[in-house]
């Protein structure tokens, strides 16, 4: 992937925890890193295709100046968030803040912050069999796009399935969706319950009636294992409901763990 650099621009900050930091100022060294592809611009001349540096500069120092950040991670923050929102051509970006006269009895050079911060593409499944379904499914469709700094990018249509595991209850309505986002893959599933229990949900019953549920089936090309999140989704080769409706929208997309695309997947299933 082709960078646009920018290396420490200057300002002058009142950014620290203590008294002293937010009275006197103090100097501070930003740069950032912006992952993105500088082909088209190059072969044609076009700043459109680009992204304009220059701008940038700018937007960085409206931020650094907006207010007083008690630390400098939460600066580099919005500054990662800021170019990622309004640069759409920059996929990822990398973002360093020095801090030359830190509060340190030591002779050094400088403390710094550093973090990379990027754009990433998860794929959740959406089930209904409570209430009006297909309102249900649309409404968490909804709340999913008022997420702050996510975007649903694909949606896929909604069909009518059998239950799973527990037998006793009312055909589901199932459906999954694609979203670019800046959220980890813990900061989804904790917005992604929150909605859940918004919506009505109560878990009862293993596998049983719901009114909406929402599972993250795929997050990039990561494998997860953690307590509460295991990803990719440990029952998503299993489940038509599930796989049916992800082919529609990915279906050369590659699972991290089985090394086959849902379409090779879905085959699999359907041919068991």
């Amino acid at each position: 992937m082709d960078k646009i650099i920018i290396e420490n621009l200057e300002f002058i900050g009142t950014h620290g925890v203590f008294q002293e930091e937010k009275f006197l100022g103090q100097k501070f060294l930003v740069s950032v890193e912006m992952m993105t592809s500088t082909r088209e611009a190059g072969k044609t001349g076009n700043l459109e295709k680009s992204t304009h540096y220059g701008m940038v500069a700018d937007d960085i120092e409206k931020i650094f100046l907006s207010q007083s950040f008690d630390l400098i991670e939460t600066c580099a923050e919005e500054i990662a968030r800021m170019i990622l929102i309004n640069y759409p051509l920059v996929k990822e970006v990398k973002v360093k803040i020095k801090k030359p006269w830190a509060p340190i009895r030591k002779h050094f050079d400088f403390v710094a912050v550093e973090i990379t911060r990027k754009w990433h593409k998860a794929y959740i499944s959406l089930g209904s069999n409570m209430g009006n379904k297909k309102e249900n499914l649309l409404k968490a469709i909804e709340n999913i796009k008022n997420l702050k700094d996510t975007f649903v990018t694909k949606v896929s249509t909604i069909l009518e399935t059998e239950p799973y595991g527990y037998k006793d209850q009312d055909m589901f309505l199932n459906g999954c969706i694609e979203v670019k986002t800046l959220f980890t893959p813990q900061e989804l599933l904790k917005e992604l319950l929150e909605i859940e229990i918004l919506m009505g949900r109560k878990r009862i019953i293993k596998w049983g009636p719901r009114i909406i549920d929402l599972d993250i089936i795929l997050f990039d090309d990561e494998i997860i294992n953690e307590e509460n999140l295991v990803i990719p989704h440990p029952y998503m080769c299993d489940r038509i409901f599930v796989l049916e409706p992800l082919f529609e929208i990915a279906p050369y997309i590659i699972h991290p763990v089985k090394r086959s695309s849902i379409m090779e997947l879905k085959n699999l299933l359907e041919n068991k």
